[in-house]
């Protein structure tokens, strides 16, 4: 099992996993020729598929037990192939959905927040039945307002019973959520999307949602998934995040590389390299 408990200073956190889900690698890597990315993709199943991870992050902070973001989950009707896993990954910290006191949420696609809702018979409730639960509001009107394109990953029953049970609460841009964790805007993926900024005794880890879905798009800022709503402003966040995460020695958790997903950005001469936290 690898090392998922991690330090920010003073500050500890623990990744928890949902488990692994399939994602279209040409779609992954959007406009990239095949040819260039397929030498770091890795193995690709007999549909060309790229096994991706569903990191999530779980913390004590202010007295409160915190959840970042909350995986596929297992409902009917998600596109997404996989996940399910966070529930028992959870208790294996010794943490139950009742304990939780903020749910965290970088935006709202489906692979991000299918545990925000589990169903009961056939209704969809509250995961977390004592928590806030926290998006930006720009998200939350794309999320409840979904396109031709996007309707297939907003799924409203992800989003529409922690509004109905009164535990939404929406923010509009960077804000201090505790005094350890800031919500900061990263738009390019979807335009409400948002980092998680972890702070402790000068030391930094930022949770980057989907800023990116694989490591090359951290080392090549180019490289942009099709995924993402707007891409040439994505391609400026990564620049902007990516060079301050060097320059500070930010940790990063990237919620769909293998689990844990915890590394640092380092430069070699003229290349930027992500590399993985070791035991």
């Amino acid at each position: 099992m690898p090392r998922n408990h991690f330090k920010v200073g003073k500050l500890a956190f623990t990744v928890v996993s949902d488990g692994e889900i399939k994602l279209d690698a040409g779609a992954t890597f959007g406009v990239v020729p095949r040819v260039l990315w397929e030498p770091h993709a890795g193995q690709l199943d007999d549909q060309h598929r790229l096994t991706m991870g569903l990191n999530c992050v779980l913390l004590q902070s202010a007295g409160n037990t915190v959840l970042i973001e909350t995986g596929n989950g297992n409902k009917r009707g998600n596109p997404n192939e996989g996940g399910g896993e966070l529930l028992e990954a959870l208790v294996a910290e010794g943490v139950r959905p009742e304990d939780v006191d903020i749910v965290i949420n970088s935006h709202l696609h489906a692979d991000h927040c299918g545990w925000n809702t589990r169903l009961d018979g056939d209704r969809a409730v509250p995961t977390f039945p004592r928590a806030r639960y926290i998006a930006q509001e720009k998200e939350w009107r794309d999320a409840t307002n979904p396109n031709e394109r996007t309707r297939a990953t907003y799924l409203q029953d992800n989003l529409k019973p922690i509004e109905e049970s009164g535990q939404l609460e929406l923010v509009d841009g960077e804000k201090q959520i505790t005094p350890e964790i800031r919500l900061l805007p990263q738009p390019g993926h979807t335009a409400g999307h948002c980092g998680i900024l972890i702070e402790s005794d000068g030391e930094r880890a930022l949770y980057l949602g989907d800023l990116v879905q694989h490591k090359m798009h951290l080392e090549r800022f180019p490289w942009i998934a099709s995924f993402d709503v707007l891409p040439l402003v994505a391609l400026e966040t990564k620049k902007e995040v990516i060079g301050r995460a060097l320059a500070e020695k930010t940790m990063l958790i990237v919620s769909h590389q293998p689990f844990p997903g915890v590394g640092f950005m380092k430069q070699e001469g003229k290349f930027r390299v992500w590399e993985l936290v070791q035991d």
